[in-house]
């Protein structure tokens, strides 16, 4: 049975940030994902996790300037020294939360371009090397253009071959449902064939990113498919609630309290 994560960045929204850990746990999820902690001290997060004794399953590197537009800087040649600082700004809260696995984020820039090919290559290199020392996957995840126009890594063939050719341990896709429906189709078959790479699945309501409860997919048969590819990692709930986040949850309860 699939292991839940709530994405407290788009979830518990009714509730300043910090308490979004205690509603998520009366909820019923045992896990919890976001987007970015760094606005808060590395202490209240991890505090919020114990008291509630939820799992960190994922959360970002730092993207740059999130609210000018930046989207990371991996594919950017010029800002490989803020690519590394980022690692650094990321590790004392990848500690205190026991997190295994971190986003790292491509940015905007054109993938036709040599330069920002050969930057993402040694970004991503940097950047799993840099945590494998500390136990932690780097996650790569393909983002549709719809949602980020111009943001470099919004293919997972593309996505798939860079972590067959570098061939580090710990470097992994992040499997987005939503993102994949929307580039690509075919949920099912890119599941089976990319699940050797994945590290983390998140999901959504294609096309109004909803809770993941209808329109075009038939989540529960995604959702028994994982079982029977015998995916043991974290399903991220990267949706936007209709309404209320609690009042939506109908689809969650045969799931709640799976342990982490």
């Amino acid at each position: 049975m699939p292991r839940f994560a709530a994405n407290l960045s788009m979830m518990f929204t009714e509730v300043p940030f910090l308490d979004r850990f205690d509603a998520a746990a009366q909820a019923g999820f045992t896990a919890v994902e976001f987007l970015f902690p760094y606005e808060h001290p590395v202490e209240a997060v991890s505090e919020r996790l114990k008291r509630n004794g939820l799992t960190q399953a994922l959360f970002n590197l730092p993207p740059g300037d999130w609210n000018a537009g930046e989207k990371g800087f991996a594919a950017l040649p010029s800002r490989f020294n803020d690519l590394k600082a980022s690692l650094e700004t990321a590790l004392p809260y990848a500690r205190a939360t026991g997190v295994k696995r971190l986003h790292l984020m491509a940015g905007i820039a054109n993938r036709g371009e040599r330069l920002a090919i050969e930057a993402f290559y040694k970004s991503v290199a940097w950047a799993a090397e840099f945590f494998a020392a500390h136990g932690i996957d780097i996650v790569l995840e393909p983002i549709n253009p719809r949602n980020v126009p111009g943001y470099f890594l919004n293919d997972f063939g593309f996505a798939r071959d860079l972590i067959q050719e570098l061939r580090l341990p710990n470097l992994k896709l992040q499997f987005d449902i939503y993102h994949c429906q929307i580039i690509h189709g075919d949920v099912t078959m890119g599941l089976r064939e990319m699940m050797p790479i994945i590290g983390h699945i998140q999901v959504a309501s294609i096309p109004s990113r909803n809770e993941p409860d209808g329109e075009e997919l038939n989540y529960p048969f995604l959702f028994e498919e994982l079982d029977r590819l015998g995916y043991a990692g974290f399903v991220g709930c990267e949706y936007n609630p209709r309404g209320k986040t609690t009042d939506g949850l109908a689809w969650f309860k045969p799931y709640a309290g799976v342990k982490s």
